[in-house]
């Protein structure tokens, strides 16, 4: 019987979804275990983190890592597993991209706990407290991760061999990376494990090439369900938006939001998507003084960083927000 192979999963900056679309492999997860010994997970296995020290360099076969980099426990696990595997993947929307804790790259650090601690409706705090990196706790020194100036995708910080994408990885593209890790049959890295189209070529909705003649928000006016969300004016982020889900949601008469993130030969998601929408919106292209027009008519975006870098700000050309 040949030896198996050795698997590890990680949860860094993230909601956890990744690990539930894991879970919802259901038996092919069993498929898996012929092949592969599980040696860290901390959702479900009870890994210490010097246990993984521990190991030789080299000797996790594959990782899983989800999750950006939002704090400094983030980042050590991911120099330490990079060192740990020999292949890293780069697992859903936050490793991939930073996902939508990326937008957190829009306000600054101190910002960001001033807010959460202090000005937020929600929270009572009249003594101000915030968290510090360490404490005394009935004689015990209690140790906090520092949150890190900025969020940053994985291969940000390590080199990453492959991406599996998707805010969590739609079923169909886990069950293809895992069956290419299973056979061998697996991309040459650095690859993102995913199909090449767009979410526009796999949705089934009717397309009439009709100019946008205003942008309009979900709940004003009625949609037609059978015809491109985009050409009615909703914000559909299908054309910037590598297929891969069976445009899930789309199908369900939602816009797309753009997590399986940028298609091949794309600079950036936002601004691809920006031209998508530039090139359909109706004025007259040929008279210079519609310029002001196709101004007014973009200036109908609301939150136009939140709509076109929900999940990619990190990985965009500006990166985060700067100062003057």
């Amino acid at each position: 019987m040949s030896k198996k192979g050795t698997l590890a999963f990680y949860w860094a900056g993230s909601c956890g979804g990744c690990e539930v679309a894991v879970v919802d492999l259901d038996e092919m997860l069993f498929d898996v275990l012929e092949h592969f010994d599980i040696v860290f997970w901390p959702c479900a296995i009870d890994t210490k983190y010097d246990e993984v020290e521990a190991m030789p360099d080299g000797s996790i076969d594959v990782c899983f890592f989800n999750g950006c980099i939002r704090n400094e426990e983030n980042l050590h696990l991911a120099q330490l597993l990079r060192k740990k595997a020999k292949k890293l993947i780069a697992f859903g929307s936050c490793s991939h991209l930073g996902g939508i804790p990326g937008l957190g790259n829009l306000s600054s650090r101190e910002e960001t706990l001033d807010y959460v601690y202090h000005q937020c409706a929600s929270m009572n705090n009249p003594e101000k407290t915030v968290p510090e990196t360490s404490t005394d706790a009935f004689g015990n020194v209690l140790h906090l991760p520092r949150l890190g100036e900025d969020v940053k995708a994985l291969d940000d910080v390590v080199p990453v061999d492959f991406y599996i994408p998707g805010c969590p990885p739609p079923l169909e593209v886990i069950k293809a990376a895992v069956l290419a890790l299973v056979t061998g049959d697996i991309a040459h890295a650095p690859s993102v494990l995913a199909p090449e189209r767009t979410v526009c070529d796999e949705c089934k909705k009717e397309r009439r090439d009709k100019a946008v003649s205003r942008i309009r928000r979900f709940y004003e006016g009625e949609i037609d369900p059978t015809r491109c969300l985009l050409e009615q004016g909703f914000l559909c982020m299908g054309p910037a938006t590598r297929e891969g889900c069976g445009a899930a949601c789309p199908s369900a008469h939602m816009p797309c939001t753009g997590c399986m993130g940028p298609p091949p030969a794309s600079m950036e998601q936002g601004s691809r998507m920006l031209s998508a929408l530039a090139s359909m919106i109706d004025v007259d292209h040929e008279k210079v003084a519609n310029t002001e027009e196709m101004q007014a008519s973009l200036e109908e975006v609301r939150d136009p960083a939140g709509l076109f870098y929900m999940y990619s700000m990190p990985k965009s050309i500006i990166r985060r927000r700067h100062e003057e």
